[in-house]
């Protein structure tokens, strides 16, 4: 049966990461903030935040502003979502795919709140993507199943009927077991291959 729907992760896959460790250092270096500490915070709250258990501004104190810095969290917020760039290959074949097959196409993301929503808003997503599903919106986080079953009861779909895109080994195994047809994203190239084996040419 070919998929009726396509899932797809959004960092990795269709834009680069929001907020992973070169983002991170590069926030570190452009606003003189010493990485290890900022490392060791981040890894005790992150998780918090990207399942929408606090905002970004809770968040940039516990990891930045925990001490007086001469700038705000508004201007660090900028400069994290500027360094977000379209991944353009994957973006024209999901285009393409849906166009081509007339698919329903839904994010499935961890994210948190304020970063993915601007990454939406920033690339325009909306206008090929039909339904988004981001952790710091919904309160659940790969690898947690539950997220998975949430995109699925949005979309009214069953697993077998979706094809789902992660750049995440780990993430892409959990999907397929869950019955999803998973496709470990690597590149644009070998996603489309994956893809027209499931009659989705």
């Amino acid at each position: 049966m070919k998929p009726t729907h396509l899932l797809t992760d959004l960092g990795g896959v269709l834009l680069t990461n929001g907020w992973d460790g070169i983002t991170r250092r590069r926030v570190a270096e452009q606003f003189q903030v010493d990485v290890a500490v900022m490392e060791e915070c981040h890894r005790l709250t992150y998780d918090t935040y990207e399942s929408g258990k606090c905002d970004i501004w809770t968040y940039l104190q516990r990891i930045i502003f925990f001490e007086p810095r001469s700038y705000t969290p508004q201007q660090v917020l900028d400069f994290i979502c500027e360094q977000a760039q379209p991944l353009t290959e994957t973006i024209a074949l999901v285009k393409e795919v849906k166009a081509r097959h007339g698919l329903k196409v839904g994010v499935v993301s961890n994210e948190g709140r304020e970063i993915g929503e601007d990454r939406v808003r920033r690339f325009a997503l909306g206008e090929f993507v039909d339904f988004f599903v981001i952790s710091g919106c919904v309160g659940l986080r790969k690898p947690d199943t539950a997220i998975w079953r949430l995109a699925l009861d949005v979309a009214q779909a069953a697993p077998e009927q979706a094809a789902y895109l992660e750049d995440r080994r780990m993430f892409a195994d959990v999907a397929g077991g869950m019955g999803l047809r998973s496709v470990w994203h690597r590149d644009a190239a070998s996603t489309r291959a994956a893809l027209a084996a499931m009659g989705l040419d």
